[in-house]
């Protein structure tokens, strides 16, 4: 019965991708982020395949590594009438956009011709679905706490991985008395706020969920927090007078060449090392930001399908989110990428020492409760939230606040003005 289900599944889909082939006089306009290198050479691989189906890209590229001025870009284009027939989107923005009637398309017939329901992630569901109907599909899955460390600059501090914060500093300190900036950082929101996402999951996981996900205001304003914001005030004295306004991929660069340590970043910051021919474990090293072992918050890059007339867009709408479901594709893509798929059923064999580490711990996470969204990444709470957030962290990074009590009550009052 299993292989003919699975037979079943593979007719459809292939009659699916027969009857999107025949409609394919129209091309799929995609608005999305992905601009730097290692983004950029992910994304070559859906265009590719699109290609090897008849299917054409006409390419919307809006730069900045959080997505906001993409999404600022897109309501622009639906508010004029004139929507993509694709668009990158992340957690709660996709949400929000599916509480607009009638604006986005729908996947339905396709999700059900592949068995999407059996072989994505409910966590990643929550987001791919509105209403329990498909209105998108997911390409992947980041997780957002990890640390990227040059290897020699490593070896040259004669300490191990660190494992915990004090192991941190002292890894930090040693960096700095070689003459090298510590941490990489971009002074951007979103960045910082991902420095603090890390900070905050290593006081636990179930404070992070009581913080981030649940908003519990005596977590928000509490001990703990305060000791997350004093961590942060402390990692600041390692960045460089340079960091304001840096794109993450330019952090990525400076612990490639050598000129800093290490960076905190999500795992889309590996395609930056391997487009630069850097090879896990003997030019970088890949550790879950110290203290977070075992728990992993995550964001999901998505495909939101929005609402197109005529039958040769919604068939090549179909198509294409055909090919971002393949399991072929989901390992190809994530490859390069650095993320880990959106499948639980595609094999590791094809991933480095990192992408099956990456794979490991989300598996292990989610068996244990330990995966959460991120709320640096808009999945841990609406975009208002997030955005309290940003303002906070961001202050604190500039130096508005020296003590994290104070920072941890401002967090508390600003999470409760956004709600």
């Amino acid at each position: 019965m299993r292989g003919f289900k699975g037979l079943k599944m593979t007719m459809a889909a292939a009659l699916l991708a027969s009857t999107a082939s025949m409609a394919v006089a129209e091309d799929v306009e995609v608005l999305h982020w992905w601009t730097a290198g290692g983004e950029a050479a992910a994304l070559n691989v859906l265009k590719e395949d699109l290609a090897s189906k008849g299917i054409g890209w006409v390419d919307m590229p809006v730069a900045g590594g959080g997505g906001e001025a993409a999404m600022t870009a897109l309501r622009a284009r639906v508010t004029a009438g004139d929507a993509p027939t694709a668009v990158q989107m992340l957690g709660f923005d996709i949400l929000d956009w599916a509480k607009e009637d009638g604006v986005l398309g729908n996947l339905d017939e396709v999700a059900a011709a592949e068995g999407w329901d059996a072989v994505i992630p409910a966590a990643l569901q929550a987001f791919s679905k509105y209403d329990g109907h498909w209105i998108a599909a997911p390409v992947n899955v980041h997780s957002t706490n990890w640390v990227w460390i040059n290897k020699a600059a490593l070896d040259a501090t004669g300490l191990g991985e660190p494992t915990n914060f004090d192991e941190l500093v002292a890894v930090l300190d040693k960096m700095k008395e070689a003459g090298i900036t510590p941490i990489a950082h971009g002074g951007q929101a979103w960045q910082d706020g991902t420095v603090f996402d890390a900070l905050v999951l290593a006081q636990g996981s179930d404070f992070y969920k009581a913080a981030f996900v649940d908003l519990d205001p005596a977590a928000l304003g509490g001990a703990q927090m305060a000791t997350a914001f004093d961590q942060l005030l402390k990692l600041r004295t390692y960045f460089d007078d340079n960091f304001s306004g840096r794109d993450w991929n330019l952090a990525s660069s400076m612990v490639i060449n050598g000129e800093a340590g290490m960076q905190f970043m999500g795992d889309w910051a590996k395609g930056e090392f391997l487009k630069a021919g850097k090879v896990p474990g003997t030019d970088f090293v890949c550790i879950r930001f110290p203290g977070t072992q075992g728990s992993v918050t995550f964001n999901s890059d998505q495909f939101v399908m929005f609402n197109v007339q005529g039958e040769g867009k919604k068939a090549a709408q179909a198509a294409m989110a055909s090919a971002i479901e393949s399991p072929t594709f989901q390992a190809a893509f994530n490859v390069v990428k650095g993320s880990v798929p959106a499948r639980t059923d595609v094999p590791d064999t094809d991933f480095d020492d990192c992408g099956k580490k990456g794979m490991k711990d989300l598996a292990e996470a989610s068996a244990n409760g330990a995966l959460h969204g991120s709320m640096a990444h808009g999945h841990g709470a609406p975009a208002a939230v997030k955005n309290a957030t940003y303002d906070v962290i961001t202050a604190v990074v500039n130096g508005e606040y020296s003590d994290g009590a104070s920072a941890a009550t401002a967090l508390a009052d600003a999470v409760a003005a956004a709600q």
